[in-house]
């Protein structure tokens, strides 16, 4: 009885004209989605590309894929994201690194790049004490509930870098082109001591 009944569910849906296969049904919808994913595309280049240290910050698909970031996935319909394991960067790692692509197919580009540590999240401090002895200055947010960050900053520099610094956030640090505004916050605090990630990282800051 049930094997029947799973027959005939499976076999045909009913509706206002008459009985269609749920296959079909199925696939009409399927495709519809496809046309509006594909109308919803976004038509925007992909922004210059720009590189740092070695890794892709800005730029297309190629470019990220040409510098090793081949790992790619559709977080969205809207999104891809292409990974890279064990980079190094500024002398310190390895890291795991990501470029975030606009567009299903990539097709927009991408316009910062993310590092982090699978593992330790104080692994990525060690950057910051490469940035510190290079002449870098940071200032901090510290709204509570916004994400806050520490950006560092240095005068000439096509970029700034800026890492979570919440307490319960995963210590992820990005590479961010200066002419991307996102995440900047007017009220940013200067600060001149890295003792708020610890002793020992600002120890080894001023060796």
């Amino acid at each position: 009885m049930l094997g029947r009944l799973h027959e005939t569910v499976g076999a045909r849906a009913s509706g206002r004209s008459g009985s269609r296969p749920i296959g079909k049904l199925a696939g009409r919808g399927m495709l519809l989605l496809t046309l509006l994913a594909i109308g919803c595309q976004p038509k925007r280049p992909p922004p210059p590309r720009l590189l740092v240290d070695g890794l892709p910050v800005s730029g297309d698909l190629g470019f990220a894929q040409a510098k090793g970031f081949k790992a790619c996935f559709n977080e969205d319909a809207m999104h891809m994201r292409c990974r890279r394991h064990d980079v190094m960067f500024l002398g310190q790692g390895p890291f795991e690194a990501a470029v975030d692509l606009l567009g299903g197919y990539g097709q927009s580009g991408f316009d910062q790049l993310t590092l982090w540590h699978a593992s330790d999240n104080e692994e990525v401090y060690k950057i910051l004490v490469s940035l510190a002895k290079m002449g870098w200055h940071y200032c901090y947010t510290g709204d509570g509930d916004r994400g806050d960050q520490a950006i560092f900053t240095h005068q000439g520099e096509q970029v700034r870098i800026s890492m979570d610094i919440s307490y319960w956030a995963k210590r992820r640090l990005r590479v961010i082109p200066n002419w991307n505004k996102s995440g900047l916050s007017e009220n940013c605090i200067p600060e001149k001591s890295l003792l708020r990630f610890g002793a020992d990282v600002a120890k080894a800051a001023r060796r």
